[in-house]
């Protein structure tokens, strides 16, 4: 099932240039795709698009089969869920529990469902025990998976982030990689802008780079982050892992941490 389309949008912001360039995209479910370039490159203004925040000038954009034309974020919140880079752009409830529980309780969910809903969400993110806690008496990551466990309580059928991993320490990116890959075996679809190519590595399945709005690359996302050379070239970074295993030639290119470990003990004997 196609969870999103996007068909050659067009959209600049008033009073300036255009930031995309006839962008078309499809996500079925399941995928997990990361949304990559260098800054100004069009990524974050291609999310809001996703959920509604924008709309194209140009082109059409739908979510799971229906398309965003005049709605507003909150009719599509059923379908599409974002978490913005900074979480506290987002964050206005009293406590942790009613801010991930404000998204379910809109879309009318009965107090068993909501009460499973928020309870499921913060296991995940692991603040179940923070249910009574101010959010802004969170530190910064604490806030941060604050606002996701808030789009995950909504259960829509695509989730869209901005920097997940920004600001989070090994236990933090683990947490978020859990959950993803919980949401995705769901039956969810993921798109993430991110700079954190060893998230990529370890996460996600496939990488769009946009290059002046416009799609340069798409293809799986092994392939690109194995390539230093490439990655380079398109304004990455590829991971530590990645690099490694360029440096010492390990058989078959492995990107992923355990992966590269694995092959250095191989070879090690």
């Amino acid at each position: 099932m196609t969870v999103l389309q996007v068909r050659d949008a067009w959209f600049g912001y008033r009073g300036g240039s255009l930031v995309l360039r006839g962008v078309s995209l499809s996500v079925a479910a399941g995928e997990t795709v990361a949304l990559l370039g260098r800054n100004g490159a069009g990524k974050t203004t291609l999310t809001k698009l996703m959920v509604a925040l924008h709309h194209p000038d140009r082109g059409e954009v739908r979510v799971a089969g229906v398309p965003t034309t005049g709605l507003a974020p909150e009719d599509v919140a059923d379908r599409a869920a974002y978490v913005f880079q900074h979480a506290d752009q987002q964050l206005f409830s009293t406590t942790v529990r009613a801010e991930v529980g404000f998204g379910p309780r809109q879309l009318g969910r009965g107090p068993a469902d909501l009460a499973h809903d928020v309870d499921s969400a913060l296991e995940q993110v692991g603040l179940d025990a923070h249910g009574d806690t101010h959010p802004y008496d969170l530190p910064a990551a604490g806030r941060k998976m604050v606002a996701l466990a808030a789009a995950l309580a909504q259960r829509p059928r695509l989730l869209v982030l901005d920097e997940p991993t920004q600001g989070l320490d090994r236990t933090g990116k683990t947490r978020v990689m859990g959950a993803l890959q919980a949401f995705v075996h769901q039956g969810g679809a993921v798109v993430a802008v991110t700079h954190d190519l060893g998230f990529v590595a370890e996460c996600l399945e496939r990488a769009v780079v946009l290059d002046r709005g416009t799609v340069g690359v798409d293809e799986p996302a092994r392939r690109l982050v194995a390539d230093e050379t490439r990655c380079r070239a398109l304004g990455l970074v590829p991971p530590v892992a990645a690099r490694v295993a360029s440096g010492l030639r390990l058989h078959g290119a492995p990107v992923k941490i355990g992966d590269v470990v694995r092959a250095i003990r191989a070879i090690s004997g």
